[in-house]
């Protein structure tokens, strides 16, 4: 029987290429209508009248959007945890992926249907609600895979989903900065998102054909086949020692059972590995004992969230330039969502070089709560229709400023928290590590879309 060979190699890093793409896929959604709010508020500006008098209705988009993208973030990612179990990977990833594509073809069509802005709104609010709920189901699906290659690939996954913002704010720059109507460059946008799920889609069916990937992915099935083939050679080996004795009178079957034992023994000892994990196998700890372990960075990841979504897009959407002109239609794209994008992937992509505080220390948890110094800084940047709190920062530079620290912290400590946890448990548990992880992240989202409301009346 021929050795196993070694690992296989991810040639050209294709591998680390298609999951950087999928990472992107998960985050394309939200980012293309979180973007696209200026799009989507200037569709349903609606002034009615009252004993004579003009009044805008108030939708509270962003809110709302903000609201509906996350909860069915938290409520799929709960039922993935049972889908997984009785609906194939393929199909829920592949299935998933088809579904969002159909939704932005609809919202693309919709650019050029003339509808009433609260028929606009509600069929708007409900695409959000059913893309992010495929979008749930597909970037909770993703991280259990992606839980299964070594782990720097989950950080270039999560570098893709940082990214996926700084796509989505360069495709609006393009269209705002285009000299075609406001329809034509809105049909163009999201047509992007939609040229961007069919690459993740052939991306990920690209995947399993792919030695390297096959390998991790298959590993379990591989590890029953190599037990299969090594009992087998051991049965033959036996056969013919069993022969060789009845050949020889002096010969005892005492002497064929010591010499199989013996092989068994050096057949086991040449692959502790692979026993190791064939015994750890059937000893995973409960999902509360894991729980225990990695409370902290859950705790972690929930507030950073919160924090982040508490006041980003809802709040900083609204935040006006004080230099107006022409600038003023580039403002927001730039300095909130371009900045915002950026620094949150940078913050990711530096916990490859730095990881500080270590997670052992007491010190993470504190810096991640006074990030929450952020809520206010923000809420008193120059801010539209306030009726509470004074305006105390006027100027961009310091608006700008103010965002990039908030979004870079977010990007780093939400990193550091999804990279930390699998460590903390034993490697047989890290899936159910990242699986408690990616619940507590969607938590954190529906909670800071929650908060987004009373936060944004204050002011």
């Amino acid at each position: 029987m021929k050795g196993r060979t070694d690992t296989p190699q991810d040639r050209g890093c294709l591998v680390g290429m298609i999951f950087f793409i999928l990472g992107l896929g998960t985050l394309l959604p939200w980012n293309f209508f979180m973007t696209a709010s200026l799009y989507f508020q200037g569709r349903i500006n609606n002034t009615e009248f009252h004993n004579g008098t003009a009044v805008q209705k108030e939708y509270y988009f962003n809110n709302w959007m903000t609201f509906l993208s996350q909860l069915p973030l938290l409520i799929f990612t709960l039922l993935n945890s049972f889908l997984y179990q009785r609906i194939s990977e393929a199909i829920r990833i592949a299935g998933s992926l088809v579904f969002i594509l159909l939704f932005f073809i609809l919202t693309a069509v919709l650019v050029k249907v003339d509808m009433d802005p609260d028929v606009f709104f509600s069929v708007t609010m409900a695409t959000i609600w059913f893309i992010n709920s495929f979008g749930a189901i597909l970037q909770g699906s993703l991280f259990g895979l992606v839980g299964l290659l070594p782990q720097k690939y989950s950080a270039v996954f999560m570098s893709g989903q940082g990214l996926a913002g700084t796509f989505a704010a360069l495709a609006m720059l393009v269209s705002t900065a285009s000299d075609v109507d406001s329809k034509s460059a809105a049909l163009g946008y999201f047509i992007t998102p939609c040229l961007g799920t069919l690459i993740t889609l052939f991306s990920y069916l690209l995947l399993p054909r792919l030695l390297f990937a096959q390998y991790y992915l298959n590993r379990s099935s591989k590890y029953e086949e190599g037990t299969t083939d090594k009992l087998l050679s051991v049965a033959e080996r036996t056969t013919v020692e069993t022969e060789k004795v009845n050949g020889h009178i002096n010969g005892s079957v005492t002497d064929v059972a010591a010499e199989t034992r013996r092989q068994v023994e050096a057949e086991v000892e040449t692959s502790p590995s692979r026993t190791k994990q064939a015994d750890n196998s059937q000893d995973k700890a409960s999902v509360f004992e894991v729980f225990k372990k990695v409370w902290v960075m859950a705790f972690c990841v929930t507030f950073v969230f919160t924090v982040t979504l508490s006041v980003f897009p809802a709040i900083t959407v609204d935040v006006k330039t004080s230099f107006p002109g022409k600038w003023e239609r580039y403002f927001i794209s730039v300095c909130c969502f371009l900045v915002f994008n950026i620094n949150d992937w940078f913050g990711r992509s530096i916990t490859s070089v730095i990881q500080w505080p270590p997670k052992e220390s007491r010190l993470f948890p504190v810096l991640v709560v006074l990030r929450v110094v952020f809520i206010p800084l923000l809420m008193l940047c120059n801010v539209q229709k306030r009726s509470h709190l004074p305006i105390f920062f006027t100027h961009d530079a310091v608006f700008t400023v103010i965002m990039a620290l908030f979004s870079v912290s977010s990007g780093y400590f939400v990193c550091l928290s999804m990279s930390y946890a699998p460590q903390m448990v034993e490697p047989r548990d890290a899936e159910t590590a990242g699986a408690l992880m990616t619940f507590f992240l969607a938590l954190g989202l529906s909670i800071g879309g929650a908060l987004s409301f009373p936060l944004r009346k204050l002011v």
